[in-house]
């Protein structure tokens, strides 16, 4: 018997365990590839296109997500401050609607815009806002907010640099009647809560995506507002139901049209919504009280003194949506054919129904002269009205429009409230301009009550 080693032998009998196990991975990597080949063979064209095009498109996708997280732009905020010490304080700085504060905030906003417009960051810079004006044994401190685009990859440290430099060289050379105590310069980066939350608080500001905005839009048959671009627009709701506009003067307190309480004045059954949609709002918030103006008649024929406050059972919270419009002072005169905008949730034409997006309009102050003509309102505008629209009609508020804003905008783009929507002979008629509450002449009435 012929004798054999195990190792030959065991390649007679199959080989050795090893090379049975490669024989096996090969019989079936062979097996599993012709399988593979035979399915895609069984695929029909257009089923292998859609699955091209999709990883394509997933690629895409990862790709674009990559970039724009690497290098999309991104509002960055930053507070200046600094001494003007050629300006004595004035008392009248306290108040950011005085014209005193507009004036010279308006003169710190242009050379800030001059510093920057004029550098290698023009194209980064947004805006300016003055913030405060605070009274210095030798001047003016002036708290500046400054709002630019950088690419969100680029670091904090990187452009906060970059700004600060550009602040410290041009601020220097920059030619203004404004002397700047170069040694008090300080820029302090904020994030962007901290940075919105103090913008927010400036009564007036509107989105700057929305500063551009021409053209007439009526309420009446016109095209819908955006989000945030009248952010002091609220809805009275009476039992959940849309009654009238208002307007946000404070976190805590609105101005609307008396005549919205003639029937109903408990607190308890209204209720005050905001954002442009009325469903759903952005916030919603109970009343607390409601005062009306005392010299105000239930009498449908008269008009005078139709204002009221509320209170709110809690504060608004302020975002860029949602936050309050400015109170003239009581001695500011908005000039006729001055252009304004009314906005509101009312019927698209006369006893129709109020809408779900809020609407807006831009309409003019007409003289009290001209409205009183026979032909317009014969004599029934008194002092504490103004009327605003056109003769030729067609541009209006109408029913549910009732105690919301007519707002017109100063030179630094700060919205300020001119009018409560009061009355009117139908809507958009020839001769019939909507007629408004004169808030400059119930200026200290709403003082009185608010402290605002």
């Amino acid at each position: 018997m012929l004798r054999c080693c195990t190792v030959c032998c065991g390649a007679r009998d199959g080989g050795s365990p090893r090379e049975k196990s490669f024989l096996l991975t090969s019989q079936w990597y062979t097996e599993a590839v012709i399988q593979m080949d035979r399915a895609v063979r069984r695929l029909e064209p257009w089923k292998i296109a859609v699955i091209v095009v999709s990883v394509i498109v997933g690629l895409a996708l990862i790709i674009g997500l990559i970039t724009f997280f690497l290098c999309h732009d991104q509002d960055r905020y930053y507070n200046a401050s600094f001494l003007v010490t050629n300006v004595d304080y004035n008392p009248q700085y306290e108040r950011q609607t005085t014209e005193e504060f507009r004036n010279l905030s308006e003169d710190i906003e242009t050379m800030i815009s001059e510093v920057f417009r004029g550098s290698f960051l023009s194209k980064r810079y947004i805006r300016s806002h003055v913030v405060s004006l605070s009274p210095d044994p030798v001047g003016v401190l002036a708290s500046v907010v400054l709002v630019f685009k950088f690419p969100s990859a680029d670091s904090e440290e990187a452009t906060w640099g970059q700004v600060n430099r550009v602040l410290l060289r041009r601020l220097r050379a920059t030619s203004t009647f404004l002397n700047v105590d170069q040694s008090t310069i300080k820029l302090t980066e904020l994030n962007k809560e901290k940075g919105d939350n103090l913008l927010n608080n400036c009564c007036g500001i509107r989105r700057q995506a929305f500063s551009s905005f021409t053209g007439v839009e009526r309420i009446t048959g016109g095209q819908g507002a955006r989000e945030g671009e009248w952010p002091w627009q609220a809805s009275i709701q009476q039992d959940g139901t849309h009654r009238c506009g208002a307007s946000i003067i404070s976190n805590t307190w609105l101005v609307t049209a008396a005549h919205c309480f003639r029937e109903v004045k408990d607190p308890r059954r209204w209720t005050a919504s905001f954002g442009i949609l009325l469903r759903p709002p952005k916030q919603r918030k109970l009343f607390r009280r409601i005062i009306v103006h005392e010299g105000y008649s239930n009498l449908l024929t008269d008009h005078n003194n139709d204002v009221a406050v509320v209170e709110l059972a809690s504060p608004i919270e302020f975002t860029s949506e949602v936050h309050s419009v400015c109170l003239p002072e009581a001695s500011h005169v908005f000039p006729d054919n001055a252009s304004c905008f009314v906005t509101g949730w009312g019927a698209l034409e006369n006893d129709g129904y109020s809408v779900n997006q809020l609407r807006q309009a831009e309409v003019r102050i007409i003289s009290t002269e001209v409205c009183n003509r026979r032909q317009v309102y014969g004599g029934a505008i008194t002092a504490g009205m103004v009327c605003a629209g056109y003769l030729d009609g067609q541009v209006d508020a109408c029913q549910g429009d009732s105690g919301g804003p007519l707002v017109n905008a100063n030179s630094r783009g700060i919205w300020y409230l001119v009018g409560i929507v009061s009355w009117g002979d139908d809507c958009g008629k020839p001769n019939k301009p909507g007629v408004y509450t004169r808030v400059t002449y119930y200026r200290n009435w709403i003082n009185s009550k608010t402290g605002i």
